[in-house]
């Protein structure tokens, strides 16, 4: 297992800067002598002797009641706004030591937080060839399919995504998808520091509405998809869309590979003003394309087995057949992650044709690709396969929105077709989420498993019965019109599980759904430890 990040590795010292010159970067009218600040943090905790303490406005609370703590640890100077400066005043009335600190005050200090670290941090970005990937679903198969490929082929790759974020031997647990842009600059320059030559992100809608990739040009942004999720917080799945859609803005990315397979992908294909290519799958297009407007990259003679898929990747510029074999037995399967990979080809193969410094006896780039992606195994958690021994297929699957748990079970539909066995589909929806996709989700187990089990996910702070109860209404308006023979609520997630596996004969396929990587159960604020592929496997073992 590679050694964790420490919180000042994660926060890495920049070098010597003179506070005049952030305050030239961000037009402000004041003088700051001799003044000097290295390195930055939005966390008062981790403030370092030296930082410029970034005091933002919260959902909660503001940074700027923190002041006291940030300057303790040897903040040199803080960025807020003029609330923030106000929560200053107050506090400098009361502790001298955070009286005479050089306050920075802007309109918009979340705004102006990307642009300030990525100057502190001497813009690693620019060091890096820099791939941002964005939609509901994939985001994570995609981005570790391509970090684990160039990393093959030698080229060092840095990760930022939902599952870690790592580059060489260091890693570190990913506390959300997209870091806040202070923690992103400094992985970045991290990154550079140890040699990476690439960086591969996912980057959030929320990122992208509260600026955490600001400053950041991508070399590549790609597109994998849009779902139902989120709408809590962007409130339509227009508004949702729009703010996917500011990744592809020539202020954010010089290039982009877009999936067409849905409605969305094709409305950023036509909106999109900066050089895109198009990647479908047979069989997933929503969309009709002709010879005339074929997409660069087409992925088609798919077949699925329980040790993994094939298919043949074809490129109609070059008319040539570049992928078959694929992925068997790494047991990643799924024609959604064939996609996937059909992404992750075509960004590897520009990758490397884009590094001067990096050469192949082998002519064909996208061969070489190919084979590197192929050899990649993709994220943990996803699809993810548990052998206990057991003489039916066992998976766990991240799949936590309608349109992933359609692609996740239509997968495990065509997989027990293979085997001739039955599909069992454990489910739960997260509580504090979006609730309308519950019924949904709902729905979607019964019509495509032959046995549901509705069970808790990670209920937070709501009543999981009243999350149960939301799935089982969306059932119960189908009035028993579907596919499952048995339909069953177990609120503890272990029983179901164990239940699920009871029920498996010879031939079927058991997939937990929701959960994937994850190793705790978030109730009320307290993580109890819970991992679904450990639960498949004793169960397996002990029958219980």
């Amino acid at each position: 297992m590679a050694p964790q990040l420490s919180d000042a590795e994660l926060n890495p010292q920049a070098k010597q800067l003179p506070l005049a010159g952030l305050g030239q970067l961000l037009d402000l009218k004041v003088e700051f002598g001799e003044e000097w600040i290295r390195g930055v943090t939005h966390d008062s905790r981790r403030v370092q002797a030296g930082n410029l303490y970034a005091a933002l406005p919260g959902a909660n609370f503001h940074g700027a009641q923190f002041v006291v703590e940030a300057v303790a640890n040897g903040a040199h100077a803080v960025l807020t706004d003029e609330h923030g400066q106000e929560l200053i005043n107050q506090l400098a009335s009361e502790n001298e030591q955070v009286v005479g600190v050089p306050t920075l005050v802007v309109d918009d200090p979340r705004a102006a937080l990307g642009p300030v670290a990525a100057w502190v941090y001497d813009y690693p970005a620019r060091a890096l060839q820099m791939i941002g990937i964005t939609g509901t679903d994939g985001k994570t198969t995609t981005a570790m399919l391509i970090e684990g490929a160039l990393n093959s082929l030698g080229v060092l790759t840095g990760l930022v995504g939902t599952i870690a974020t790592r580059v060489g031997d260091w890693s570190a647990a990913s506390a959300r998808t997209t870091p806040e842009a202070s923690d992103l600059q400094a992985l970045l320059a991290f990154m550079r520091d140890q040699g990476a030559k690439a960086a591969v992100l996912e980057v959030s809608s929320h990122a992208l509405e509260l600026g955490r990739a600001d400053s950041i040009v991508f070399d590549l942004a790609v597109f994998t998809n849009l779902g139902l999720d989120h709408l809590d917080f962007h409130g339509t799945q227009e508004n949702y869309f729009a703010a996917k859609s500011k990744l592809f803005s020539i202020e954010r990315a010089k290039r982009a590979v877009i999936c067409a397979d849905d409605q969305w992908g094709v409305k950023l294909l036509e909106q999109v003003t900066i050089p895109a290519e198009a990647y479908v799958v047979e069989g997933l297009q929503e969309t009709k394309w002709s010879r005339e407007n074929a997409p660069t990259w087409t992925a088609n003679d798919l077949s699925l087995t329980p040790n993994g898929l094939k298919f043949k990747l074809y490129d109609p510029e070059e008319e040539i057949d570049v992928a078959s074999p694929f992925l068997a037995g790494t047991g990643l399967f799924g024609r959604y992650n064939v996609a996937n990979a059909t992404a992750a080809i075509a960004v590897t193969s520009w990758v490397l044709a884009n590094l001067e410094d990096v050469s192949f006896v082998d002519p064909t780039t996208v061969y070489v690709a190919t084979k590197a992606v192929s050899s990649s195994q993709g994220a943990p958690g996803r699809m993810e396969s548990v052998d206990a021994g057991q003489d039916f297929t066992m998976l766990v699957d991240y799949a936590h929105t309608p349109d992933a748990v359609a692609s996740a079970l239509g997968s495990v539909g065509e997989l027990a077709a293979a085997t001739g066995g039955r599909v069992i589909c454990v489910l739960g929806c997260g509580g504090d989420r979006d609730p309308s996709k519950r019924p949904t989700m709902g729905q979607l187990a019964v019509q495509l498993a032959d046995i549901a089990i509705i069970t808790d996910d990670n209920p937070r702070s709501e009543d999981p019965a009243d999350i149960r109860s939301q799935i089982m209404d969306g059932i119960e308006a189908l009035s028993q019109n579907y596919r499952a023979t048995i339909v069953e609520e177990i609120g503890d997630r272990r029983a179901a599980i164990a239940h699920a596996v009871s029920l498996a004969q010879t031939g079927d396929v058991v997939v937990a759904l929701g959960k994937g990587h994850e190793q705790g159960q978030e109730v009320n604020g307290e993580i109890l430890p819970m991992d679904d592929r450990e639960l498949l496997a004793k169960s397996a073992k002990t029958g219980d």
